[in-house]
Formats: C-alpha cells, sequence, structure tokens
C-alpha cells in the first residue's frame, strides 16, 4: 500500500471517475483489448440454438419425424446418410449462390444496377451481431425507459427491421467488419465454415437476372422445368414465418420481464396501475373502490343507505330538529353526485353547493316600503367540506356492509332452498343489521346453529375436495344436537333466543316453564351408549350447548354490546413488566393505575385510550372493560331466564340455568369487550386523524407572503438568511430568490453583529436587489441573536423595501420586514434528493435557505412537493400511533381540498415541476393520470389552449387528455391564463367557472352589458362564443354585474331546467371581476411559543418553571452566576437571602465550564432567557408533573401495595433500594436499562445502581442501535452511605466533580465521537462480515488499488474497527478504535477527529509495511 493510496488530499480511492486504469508510466489512459474471436464463438453459439429450434420446429410441422427410437440400427445408419448427404448438397449449392463480392462485380458490370440495402452505422451493425450480449447490458431504469428520446430505443427498432425480407442480404454486411483469425487445422476450417453456412440466413426466391447469371431466357426456363422455380414449398415456408412472428410477438418484453414489482409498484407502472391510469373514473374513486368493483346497489339500498349515513352524521351537526329531512335529503344528492354522476368532493363542494344548503323563502317582515323586498330568502348551511369527505368515507363503509349482507342472504337462500331451512331469527335480524358487528353475530350464528347443513350443500356443489367419511369426526355441538341429550337443552323451559327477548325488551316478557324432573334425573333418562353415558355427562353437554346457543344468539350478542357502550368502564392494570419498567418518569405513568374510565372520557382524550392500547402491546399494561354495575346486569338477565315458580323442582331448574349463565358470560364479555375496544381504537384514531387533518388544512390555507402595497396572492421576491447552529464557526449562508422561483444569487456573510465589512455587504445587497421580506430560521437559540442583529441592522441603515404605488398613485416604499419563517420543510429539503438535483453545488444551509424563500413564496407548493414524506412531519403529539396509509389518507384529501380551491394552471405545471405536483391533487387526477395528463400535453404540443382541447380536438389534430367523465371532474380547477391577443383564448378558461356553466356567465356579460339578442348574435357570429365576455373585460365593464339580480336568474333555471344554481351565479359575477381570486387567509406569522419551539425543540411540556435541569456555567461572578441549559437558553442565577450556600460565595461555589443542576425559577419564551436557583434549598423542592385526576379515577391502593412490595423486596435482598435525585436516574438493571434506551435516541444515557455495592454507579449509554456500553463510576469522598460522591472516577483516568460533568464530559463527549465517526464518509453500516465483502469486491474490480473502511463492532460497545485490504491480494484485516471523550483510539495513540484518526492509521500502516520490507 502506497501513501498515495491512503494520504487524504489525494484521490479518493472509491470515487467513480477513478474506476478507469492507467497508465503507471505515463499517466495516460489505458484501452481495454477486446477478446479476439469473442463475438464469432458468441454468434455461432448463438446460430447452433436457432438450428435446434428449427429442427424442433420442423418435428412439430411434421416436416421431420422424429422416430430415431423406433428405428432399427441399420435404418438408422442409412438415414443418417442420407441427412449427410443432403446437407452437403445444400452447402454445395449454397457456395455457388452470389456473395457478396460478385453482386458487387455485378454493380461494377451493370452501374444501373443497384443493391437494396440501407447504410447503417457500424456501430449500430456491431450491437446487432451482439444483441444478447447488448439486452443484458443496456437494461435502463424506468426514467430512461419513458423518456422522449427516440434514439435510445433506435437499435431494438433496427433489430425489429432486420429480420425482415427486404434486410435478407444485410447479414453479409458483417463478413467485412470483422477480420477472421486463420485456421490452420483443415478439420477447424471445415467445422467454422459449416457453422457459417448454418448461419448464413435462407434467402428466398432469390433468382438472378439472366444478365447477372449469363444464361438466356430459354436455358432459365428448361432449368426452372427440371429442377423447379424454389416456390413448391413456399406455403411451408409462410407457415414457418407466422409462426416465429407469433412466437415473437408472444416474447415481446415487458416492463414487468425487466424490472422488479417492487420498483413498477414504486414508480405506478404495474398492469393495474395502467388500468387505473386509462379509465374514464376518478382515481382516488378507482383506489378506494376497487374491493366493491362489482357490487351493484339497488334503488332502494340507496336511499337505505342515505338514512344510515345521516344516522351517523346528524347527532354531531347539532342543528334545528326541522332541519333533520332537508339534511337526509342533502346526504342523498351528494351520494348520487359521487356514485352516479361520479364527481368528486371538490367538485360537488364548488359546484352544487345548492344542494348543501336549505334556503327558506319567507314573507319580509321588516318591509318598511315598496322599495323593500316582499319576500327574503334564509339559508342554512348543512353539509361542509369535511362532511362531504366524511360522507364519501361512509359511502365506502356502507358498500361492505352491503357486500356482507348479500354473501349472509345468499348463504341463507340456499338453506331455505336446499334444505327447507327457515330461521325466523335471522329473517327477522339480517334485514336491520346496521354494523359490521352485527352481521358478524348472525354469520356466526348461521355458521354455528346449521354447520351441517352448511357442509352438505357444499358437497352437493361440488364446492367441497372431499365428502364426509360415513362416521367422520364432527363437531362437540353437532353431536350434542343428534343425541339425545338435546332434549333436555329443551327442557330449559325458554330457548336462547327468547331469554335473549326477554333482555332485549322486544316484546312482551316469554315466562320460563320448568320441566317435571329435576335436572340430574331428566338426565339420567337420556343417557346412551352411544353418545353420552351418564347422568352427569349428559347435564354437562347440555348445560354447555344451551350456553353456546346464548353465546351464539346475535339478540344476546347485541344486547351485551349496547350495555357495554352505554355503561362500560376502562381500568388499567400493570402487568409485572410494567410494574418494574414504568416508574414516575415513563410517558405511561400516567395510566399505570388509571381506572373506571367511562366511555364519554374516552372520547374527550382518545391519545390517553391509544396510549392504553399501544402500552398494552408492549406488554406494560393490560386494559379491561368491564360493566360499571356488572351485578345488577347479571342479576336482572337471571331474572329474564329463570321461571317465576317456587318449589324444590323450580329452584332446581333455575340453579342449572345459572350455572349455563355462568357459562355463558365470560364468552360474551369476551368477543363483546374485544370488539368495543376495537371500535373504540376506531373512534380514537378518526379524532386524532381529524385533528391531524385540521392543523395540515390551517397550515395550507396561507396565501404567498403579501409584499407591502401588493394585492394578496402576489408571489414575493426573498432573501432568505440563516446561521444553521449558530456555532462561533459557522457563516450565514444566504440565498436571492425571485419571484418566478429562480435562485438568481447566493453567499455566505461573516458575523453581522460585529464584522463591519459583513454588514456592509449585506445593505448593499438588500439596496441591489430591493427584496420585499427578509426570511430567517435556524437551528438554535443563536438564531435568535441573528435575527435581532438583522433588524437593528434594518433599522440603523433604514432598509426599505421595494417601492410600491400607494392608494393616491404616488411612489413610496416601507421598512423591510425580517420574517421568522417555519423551517419544518426547509429541515427535510436541505438534505432530499430534490435539492442535490435542484442545485447540486449549493452547500447545504443554502438549500435550506431556498426552502425558506420558496416557503413564503407558496406554502402550499412546498408541502405538496414533500409527497410521501408528509407524514414525517409533526400535526398532533400522538400522531406515532396512528397507521401511515390512513394518516397520509387524511392529510392527502386536506391537500386536495387546498389545491382546488387555488386551481393549477395547466401550462405552468408542463414547465414546472413544482407546479406539477399539485396535479394529483387535482380534482378527478391523481399521480398515475397526472403523469398521463402530462405526457399527453406534451405530445400534442405543450400548450394547452382551451379547456375543451383536454378531450381532444380533431380540428387542430389534438389527442384526448383525459376522457370526459374525468375532464367534468378536473376542468374548472385547470385555468388556462387569458390572453385577450389570441382570438382562441376564452376567458373563462382562467376563471373557477366550470364548462357546463360558460353559458350562464355569457348571458350575466350580455345583461350587464345591456346587449339585446341580435348583439348577441352579432358578437357571437364575429368572434365566438366567448366575445361577449371578451367584450366585458376589453371594455372594463366588470363591475355592472354587480348590478344584476341574481334571485330572478336562480329561480328560473329552478324552474325550466330543474336546476338549483344560485350560489354558482354568485361565483360567475365574482369571477367575472377578479378570475381565480386568492380565498387562502394572509401568510402566518408564527408565535413566540411556535418560534421558541422551532429554535429550542422545547415546547411547554418538556421544559417549564419548576423542573431541575442540567447546566453548563459561563460566567461567574460575585453575585450571579449565567449557565447555558442543553436547549441553548442562557439562564442567571442570582444571589439571594434564603440561599444556602453554606457561607461560601458564588465564585467559591462554581467554575466556568461546571456542569450543574438548577432550578427553573422563570422562563422568557419571547426573549430565550430564564432564571434560575442553583442552592441546595431550590434543588431540595423535585418537580412533580400535576396531573388531573378525578376521584376513584386513580388506583391509589394498588400503587400503595406495588411500594410496599418493592420495600418488602429491598428488605429481602439485604440492602436498600438507592435512589438518586438527577432526571437520568432510573432503578434499572442493565437488561432494564438496554430496554428503556432502545427506543431512545442514540446518545442518551440511564444512571443507575451498581450492583458493585453502593460505592458505585453505573451509566448506560446507547452508542448505537442494539449496542449499549455499561460504564462503572467509582465514587469518592462520599457523606454517606447513600449519597452521591463528591469525587466520581471511570476507569482510573478520568475524574468528575458530580454527576451532570460526567453526563456532559464523557457520555456526551463520547457521543459526539460516535456521531463524527458515522457522518463518515469511509463508515459503512455493515456488519464486519460485509464489511470485508465489500472491501473485496471493490479490490477485484481495483486490484491495484488499497481501500480501507469503519464498521461498528457490536461485540465491544465503544469500539469500531477499522478494516482495510491492501490490493487484491492480500487479505482483509481489522484494527480496533475506541471511543474515548473527544478522540479516538488506535493502537493506544490518541486522535482528535476523523482526518486525524485516517492520516494517522496510514501512516502506522505504511510503517508497519516498511517494517515488513
Amino acid at each position: 500500500m502506497s501513501m498515495a493510496d491512503l494520504i487524504d488530499g489525494q484521490a479518493e480511492l472509491d470515487d467513480e471517475e477513478n474506476d478507469e486504469s492507467f497508465d503507471e508510466e505515463t499517466g495516460d489512459p489505458r484501452t481495454t483489448r477486446r477478446k479476439e474471436n469473442g463475438d464469432l464463438d458468441d454468434d455461432s453459439s448463438e446460430e447452433e440454438d436457432d438450428d435446434d429450434e428449427e429442427a424442433a420446429r420442423a418435428v412439430r410441422e411434421g416436416f421431420i419425424i422424429d422416430d430415431e427410437e423406433d428405428e432399427e440400427p441399420d435404418q438408422r445408419e442409412r438415414r443418417r446418410k442420407r441427412e449427410r448427404h443432403k446437407k452437403r448438397k445444400e452447402r454445395e449449392e449454397e457456395e455457388a449462390a452470389l456473395d457478396e463480392e460478385d453482386l458487387d462485380l455485378i454493380g461494377e458490370a451493370n452501374p444501373e444496377w443497384e443493391r437494396k440495402t440501407t447504410a447503417q452505422p457500424k456501430l449500430k451493425r456491431l450491437k446487432r451481431g451482439h444483441r444478447e450480449d447488448n439486452d443484458h447490458h443496456r437494461e435502463r431504469n424506468l426514467e430512461e425507459m419513458f423518456s422522449d428520446d427516440e434514439e435510445l430505443d433506435a437499435p431494438h427498432e433496427y433489430e425489429r427491421s432486420f429480420n425482415r425480407p427486404d434486410h435478407q442480404h444485410r447479414v453479409d454486411e458483417f463478413a467485412d467488419f470483422i477480420e477472421e483469425d486463420e485456421l490452420e487445422d483443415e478439420d477447424e476450417r471445415q467445422r467454422h465454415q459449416e457453422e457459417m453456412e448454418v448461419a448464413r440466413p435462407r434467402e428466398r426466391g432469390y433468382v438472378g437476372s439472366g444478365e447477372a447469371t449469363g444464361l438466356d431466357k430459354d436455358a432459365l426456363d428448361d432449368m426452372e422445368a427440371i429442377f423447379g422455380n424454389g416456390e413448391d414449398y413456399d406455403w411451408a415456408l409462410a407457415l414457418e414465418d407466422e409462426e416465429e412472428a407469433r412466437e415473437a410477438g408472444e416474447h415481446n418484453l415487458e416492463l414487468k420481464d425487466v424490472f422488479e414489482p417492487s420498483q413498477l409498484s414504486e414508480k405506478l407502472l404495474t398492469d393495474e396501475d395502467n388500468q387505473i391510469r386509462w379509465a374514464d373514473e376518478p382515481e382516488r374513486f378507482q383506489l378506494d373502490r376497487l374491493p366493491y368493483k362489482t357490487l351493484q346497489l339497488s334503488e332502494e339500498q340507496f336511499k337505505e343507505e342515505a338514512r344510515w349515513i345521516t344516522a351517523l352524521i346528524w347527532p354531531k351537526k347539532q342543528l334545528h330538529a326541522d332541519l333533520q329531512t332537508p339534511f337526509t335529503r342533502a346526504i342523498g344528492k351528494v351520494l348520487e353526485f359521487f356514485v352516479v354522476d361520479e364527481v368528486e368532493v371538490p367538485y360537488v363542494f364548488q359546484h352544487r353547493k345548492d344542494y348543501l344548503i336549505h334556503a327558506r323563502k319567507g314573507r319580509n317582515n321588516n318591509r318598511h316600503n315598496a322599495e323593500d323586498p316582499e319576500f327574503v330568502v334564509t339559508a342554512e348551511k348543512l353539509l361542509n367540506q369535511d362532511d362531504l369527505w366524511r360522507v364519501l368515507e361512509l359511502d365506502l363503509k356502507f358498500r361492505a356492509l352491503i357486500e356482507k349482507r348479500n354473501v349472509l342472504e345468499k348463504t341463507y337462500d340456499n338453506l331455505k332452498l336446499g334444505l327447507e331451512v327457515r330461521d325466523k331469527m335471522v329473517e327477522t335480524m339480517l334485514p336491520i343489521a346496521v354494523t359490521m358487528e352485527e352481521l358478524q353475530d348472525i354469520q356466526d350464528y348461521i355458521y354455528f346453529k346449521y354447520s351441517a347443513e352448511l357442509k352438505d350443500l357444499a358437497i352437493t356443489n361440488g364446492e367441497l375436495k372431499e365428502k364426509r367419511r360415513a362416521g367422520g369426526r364432527s363437531t362437540i355441538f353437532d353431536r350434542i344436537r343428534k343425541s339425545k341429550a338435546y332434549e333436555l337443552v329443551k327442557a330449559y323451559g325458554i330457548t336462547p333466543d327468547q331469554v335473549a327477548q326477554n333482555a332485549l325488551k322486544e316484546d312482551r316478557k316469554i315466562y320460563t316453564e320448568d320441566a317435571s324432573q329435576t335436572p340430574i334425573d331428566f338426565a339420567d333418562s337420556l343417557v346412551s351408549e352411544n353418545d353420552f353415558r351418564t347422568g352427569d355427562q349428559v347435564l354437562t353437554a347440555a348445560r354447555q350447548m344451551y350456553a353456546e346457543e346464548l353465546f351464539m344468539n346475535p339478540r344476546m350478542r347485541k344486547h351485551f354490546r349496547m350495555h357495554y357502550y352505554m355503561m362500560g368502564v376502562v381500568d388499567c392494570r400493570r402487568t409485572e413488566k410494567g410494574l418494574k419498567k414504568i416508574d414516575e418518569q415513563h410517558p405511561y405513568y400516567e395510566l399505570k393505575y388509571l381506572k373506571n374510565q367511562t366511555l364519554p372520557d374516552i372520547a374527550a382524550k382518545p391519545e390517553m385510550f391509544l396510549k392504553m392500547l399501544k402500552a398494552e402491546e408492549e406488554g406494560l399494561l393490560e386494559v379491561r372493560i368491564s360493566l360499571q354495575n356488572e351485578s345488577d346486569f347479571m342479576k336482572q338477565l337471571l331474572q329474564d331466564f329463570q321461571s317465576d315458580n317456587f318449589s324444590e323442582l323450580a329452584d332446581a331448574w333455575n340453579d342449572e340455568r345459572k350455572n349455563v349463565l355462568d357459562l355463558a358470560f365470560p364468552k360474551l364479555e369476551r368477543v363483546i369487550t374485544k370488539g368495543v375496544k376495537e371500535s373504540m381504537r376506531t373512534e380514537c384514531q378518526d379524532s386524532i386523524l381529524k385533528a391531524c387533518r385540521e392543523e395540515y388544512s390551517r397550515r395550507l390555507d396561507q396565501a404567498p407572503y403579501k409584499p407591502k402595497g401588493m394585492v394578496l396572492g402576489t408571489i414575493p421576491r426573498v432573501l432568505a438568511l440563516s446561521n444553521g447552529k449558530g456555532e462561533a464557526s459557522d457563516a450565514v449562508c444566504w440565498a436571492w430568490v425571485e419571484e418566478d422561483g429562480r435562485v438568481l444569487e447566493n453567499g455566505k456573510f461573516n458575523n453581522l453583529s460585529r464584522d463591519v465589512q459583513a454588514r456592509e455587504n449585506f445593505v448593499e445587497l438588500v439596496q441591489r436587489r430591493k427584496p420585499d421580506v427578509l426570511a430567517v430560521a435556524g437551528f438554535s437559540v443563536a438564531t435568535h441573536n441573528l435575527i435581532k442583529d438583522i433588524r437593528n441592522l434594518v433599522d440603523e441603515r433604514g432598509l426599505r423595501g421595494a417601492d410600491f404605488e400607494d392608494s393616491d398613485g404616488e411612489e413610496r416604499s416601507e421598512p423591510l420586514d425580517v420574517v421568522i419563517v417555519n423551517d419544518e420543510v426547509a429541515k427535510l429539503y436541505q438534505n432530499s434528493p430534490r435539492a442535490a438535483l435542484d442545485h447540486p453545488t449549493f452547500p447545504k444551509l443554502t438549500k435550506y435557505c431556498v426552502a425558506l424563500a420558496k416557503y413564503m413564496q407558496n406554502p402550499m407548493k412546498e408541502y405538496a412537493a414533500l409527497g410521501k414524506d408528509i407524514i414525517s412531519l409533526p400535526f398532533h403529539p400522538c400522531q406515532q400511533l396512528l397507521p401511515e396509509d390512513k394518516l397520509r389518507k387524511q392529510l392527502d384529501s386536506a391537500m386536495v381540498d387546498m389545491v382546488n380551491l387555488c386551481g393549477v394552471d395547466i401550462n405552468e405545471a408542463i414547465g414546472d415541476p413544482y407546479t406539477a405536483a399539485l396535479l394529483p391533487y387535482v380534482c378527478g387526477l391523481g399521480p398515475r393520470k397526472a403523469t398521463s395528463v402530462l405526457k399527453a400535453i406534451n405530445s400534442n404540443g405543450g400548450v394547452v389552449n382551451t379547456r375543451d382541447e383536454l378531450v381532444g380536438d380533431p380540428d387542430s389534430h389534438k389527442l384526448p387528455v383525459v376522457g370526459p367523465r374525468v375532464w367534468n371532474n378536473c376542468a374548472s380547477f385547470l385555468s388556462i391564463e387569458y390572453d385577450s391577443s389570441n382570438p382562441m383564448s376564452d376567458y373563462l378558461d382562467n376563471t373557477r367557472v366550470h364548462p357546463e356553466d360558460y353559458e350562464l356567465g355569457r348571458k350575466m356579460a350580455a345583461d350587464a352589458l345591456e346587449l339585446d339578442e341580435e348583439d348577441v348574435k352579432a358578437e357571437v357570429d364575429e368572434g365566438g362564443p366567448g366575445a361577449i365576455v371578451r367584450k366585458l373585460i376589453k371594455d372594463d365593464e366588470q363591475e355592472k354585474v354587480n348590478d344584476l339580480i341574481l334571485e330572478e336568474y336562480a329561480e328560473q333555471l329552478e324552474r325550466n331546467y330543474n336546476q338549483r344554481k344560485r350560489a354558482t351565479l354568485e361565483t360567475i359575477r365574482a369571477e367575472l371581476q377578479q378570475p381565480y381570486e386568492e380565498l387562502r387567509r394572509n401568510f402566518a406569522i408564527l408565535t413566540d411559543d411556535e418560534i421558541f419551539t422551532m429554535l429550542t425543540g422545547e415546547t411547554r411540556e418538556s421544559l417549564c418553571e419548576g423542573m431541575i435541569v442540567s447546566a453548563n456555567v459561563r460566567v461567574v461572578r460575585d453575585d450571579f452566576v449565567i449557565a447555558k441549559l442543553d436547549s441553548g437558553i442562557e439562564g442567571k442565577a442570582q444571589d439571594s437571602p434564603e440561599d444556602d450556600y453554606l457561607g461560601r460565595s458564588l465564585k467559591g461555589m462554581f467554575s466556568v465550564g461546571q456542569s450543574v443542576q438548577a432550578k427553573l425559577l422563570r422562563l422568557d419564551r419571547a426573549d430565550f432567557s430564564a432564571v434560575l436557583g442553583l442552592s441546595a434549598y431550590a434543588l431540595r423542592q423535585p418537580y412533580r408533573r400535576r396531573i388531573d385526576r378525578e376521584p376513584g379515577c386513580w388506583d391509589m391502593v394498588q400503587e400503595e401495595k406495588d411500594k410496599e412490595a418493592l420495600r418488602e423486596k429491598d428488605k429481602s435482598t439485604g440492602r436498600a433500594q438507592r435512589v438518586v435525585k438527577h432526571p437520568l436516574f432510573h432503578p434499572f438493571n442493565s437488561l432494564q436499562a438496554e430496554e428503556y434506551l432502545g427506543s431512545q435516541s442514540i446518545g442518551d444515557a440511564v444512571i443507575r445502581p451498581s450492583s458493585k455495592g453502593n460505592d458505585h454507579l453505573a451509566v448506560t449509554w446507547k452508542v448505537s442501535d442494539g449496542v449499549y456500553q455499561h460504564i462503572d463510576v467509582l465514587e469518592l469522598q462520599k457523606e454517606n452511605e447513600f449519597s452521591v460522591g463528591r469525587t466520581l472516577r471511570i476507569g482510573g483516568k478520568y475524574t468528575y466533580s458530580d454527576l451532570d460533568e460526567l453526563i456532559v464530559d464523557h457520555v456526551k463527549a463520547m457521543a459526539k465521537k460516535v456521531e463524527e465517526m458515522q457522518r463518515h464518509d469511509k463508515y459503512q453500516p455493515l456488519s464486519r462480515t460485509e464489511t470485508e465483502n465489500w472491501l473485496t469486491t471493490y479490490t477485484k474490480a481495483n486490484p491495484k488499488r488499497s481501500v480501507y473502511a469503519f464498521c461498528i463492532d457490536p461485540k465491544h460497545a465503544g469500539y469500531f474497527l477499522l478494516c482495510f485490504k491492501a490490493g487484491e491480494k492480500s487479505r482483509p484485516m481489522a484494527w480496533p478504535v475506541k471511543i474515548v471523550p473527544n478522540a479516538f483510539e488506535l493502537l493506544k495513540s490518541a486522535y482528535p477527529d476523523m482526518r486525524a484518526l485516517t492520516n494517522g492509521f496510514k501512516m502506522r500502516h505504511q510503517s508497519e509495511m516498511t517494517k515488513r520490507n
């Protein structure tokens, strides 16, 4: 290994650009020589395969009878001789045929004769000769496969044309392209000649002209009469060609033949995706309704659905009772729009608003004069946009319900028709079942009661593979049902279904009758040798059978379910694991002893219940649902079951009935509580999903930042700045972004608070560029200081924004705004592949600034560009408890609403990827259809002139972009900028008006201009249908539409055409005056709390007054100390009379750089400052998070028992449980510490008791995922057995004064080194074996190179491995690298950073090599 291979600053070892080899002396690139004759070998093998295929094909077609195995040996020998003779004769005939040189001579002798060949580049011919090889090496990614570059596909087109008859001579062109080797051996020459003859393509029917062959016409006729003209078998050859073509067609390569299914699925290019892409139906509808594609709802079911959805939505709307009927009609109409018209939510909300409103016309009681209207219209809004999405979601649930009901009805019909089964319970319950749980109950009942009949039907219909064998084992309940024991079941005096009816109080009570014998006597009379041989067995069987029938009865389950929903309570019970793991600092502590939570309580705090279920999944808690009045419930149920008689016989039967109920109750409780728990989970998820959607909608509902003096919606010019983490060495990066999104300039400033030159450069930039706003953000509290510096600089130098014209028409400007921008999108963008593609040369912080500026220009576009990464943004503290697919669907629906509110300029989307990212959210479209729309528009010329063009225009040769149904959905949401100079341009194409309402808009324009029918006709004849609106705009008389009385229009439309268009007419009036007016709210300025959280990462829950926090002392004076918290906030601690420092001054107590614990006394979130308490008096008062518990909702008795048990356990071990007052202390052992840190971040630590005694502590910290280091800490100078030593020593080498200093200067210092190691470009996130395999692969590809890499050593926590391989032939080796505070240790030498470590390794390795040599 040479120094040039290893020292940093020279060529990197693993750069792809260095894969080319170079001459060691001259340094010139070497050319790789191709192996000679390799091509010929490939060709010959390929042609041999073809020959075998032709022979096999001939056998199939009957030209050759492959009966070699049936022939006698002498017959076989004679046949082979004939075949050899035939082959030799064919070869001689082919040799006699005219070759290329002969044809060239003919061309020289006859200049008029031309060979019908097409010149092709030699490179392509060479590729043709190696078609199989090249196809293997020409695999392309999906983007290339679908690129518009036709040249990429040219070789394939050439290969297809190469096999056509009119190119039969092209094979001979290869003869002179590759120089052949001279074969000295005669046998080799003969074999090679035969191979080449086999490879020669058949030249069908070629007959040279008489001049070319030297024969006259008579001689040719004679030859043809004797030998034929070669066309006798053309029919067979034609059949062969057809089969070849058919086989070629069958084996055409498809995408699925080239790419993995996962790749196709990711790119939405599977067959299913293509079906969705080309179907004329909204994409989201297709995806949602895919499971119910074949389901057709009847008219009655459609009405039932409207009632079903109304029953679910109406209770939450809190509208007046008089509106319930109109509300139901509105629901039915919305369903009709979704199902029949197949239009999406934005279309309904935008163009069918009148059906979402209930308008009532009444007399005007406040009319005082004749000018006042006689009637007034009052409107009540019935459904909003969120309701429409809810209706759409419930439509899918109803379809699932109907599908399951149809299956059950079919099953029951089969039982009725096949076996004449009649079950009143099924016939009554099935039509009224309105939930999946109720349908499941009926299904369980049918398959329980009629299991034998259903099996018989399946056998009769041939649906079972095997018939049941006689005497085969049946279920225990089938046996009981067929045995005498079932008589005892009937003797209970009341059927299970009648018990359930009594419980539900559906009708008059059905009384129970007692049998004439006691249960045991009756059982004794029913014994049988074949079934149950004793009375006890009969009684037990009957009891189990009756309990099972109660359990399976749908009415009984309904009764239980109703009571659990009304009277159910939720209790949490800690498990043994939870007892040990959940302490007061654990996030689940608030649930550990929680009890008596009613379902309304759960509905009010949905995140609490989801946490319960999560803790249950982790094995920490058990969530139980029980009845508040369980004993009363059981007592009432028993009364409905038992008889009212008074006798010993009646008592015996009632006792038996109670035994049955005791058997059935746990089963019913188990299945019902499970269903209730899942229903509650769904409801709680829906509540949090709704909250996430509302929060996302709030963030999307922001217009671009409005420059001073401009209208809302104007795109600002932004100068964005950031100092990143704000460390001393960090410069301030900036980016200047124009209103069209182009980044025209970027750079860096030094310290803007102290560097005079940097301040002057900033002022010069602002004065030169004239930005509308300054955008600032960052990653730490230091950004707050940057903001103050910039604002001071703006004030001092009087920096002002761009000039604008005020209401008086005068030019003016105002002081420049400095805005702190939400950076959640920018943080994701700076490290994304999209940023690398957009700005490959920009530093990460500059990319971050670009994203800040673009966020101010259009927040919606930035969120849309995130794509699938949107779910990584925080919208709710508990969103991690939600299923990702549900969360993404809800967030997408919010984006769909906002995109369709704003519309998308389709021509802008064609050329701008950021705008194109909005297309999938347009009504009717989706990710699949959006790509096909862009591709179709590009094939039509790349420009859309009118909305009508999107469905195709044969006159202008425009192909359809979308189908009529999808066009109806998306047309009004795709805007086309109006161009008054273009006669084809229609002003209404740039509005929210749907093309179906264009005539209304034109009529309103004509009435506003007061044109009569003749004037309108003249304008239309001259300028087309849009001439009237064009005239209105040209004359600048849009305001006249405000004079129109739209109420009369609306009444006329409803009366004559049954169309409700009142709200639509208002939309048209607004759009004629200001097309696609900005309807979003003003750009949201962050609150102080939001800025505080963004720059510190702390919320009101994670950092609040009263907490004890870690801090690092920065300044020490006699009367105060300034310390910096982990979050970056600086706090001041002053000496006060109540502080007890044992007579010592603050300078004597604290020193700069010391890590201390402090009590947070006051926190100013706006100024990022704090007041701290450092005295023992302040720290003696621990912080306890306030948990509001209602009386009776916390199991204090169990909590006290658990604490007492822990104390007893400590006594039994002979050692008291040690407690250390520190936020990182936990009473864990090593395994518990590792389990706790498993979900924490790398570098997090736990302080815990040590097994070595009370003079030791243990610190466990997370080195990497699954790797934890346990550090033994020796305590010295202890005041008593349980106090923490004043001196803490690790490994006899590192000494610290307290735990905070140890954590910061030891653990956190090592964690930073781990992070530095893992960020290094030589680090491989692989195991040692995988890393060594990677080294081996690299050196095989680069034999003369040396290479090294780092990987973690999971067997030795705190160590990494430096794996290296000095060339191809050397074996991989590994040296251990130890992580120590602030350094890396290699071979007992410490290195401060990775650069020093790598160079140190190279020097050590060079030294080792020198010693060996």
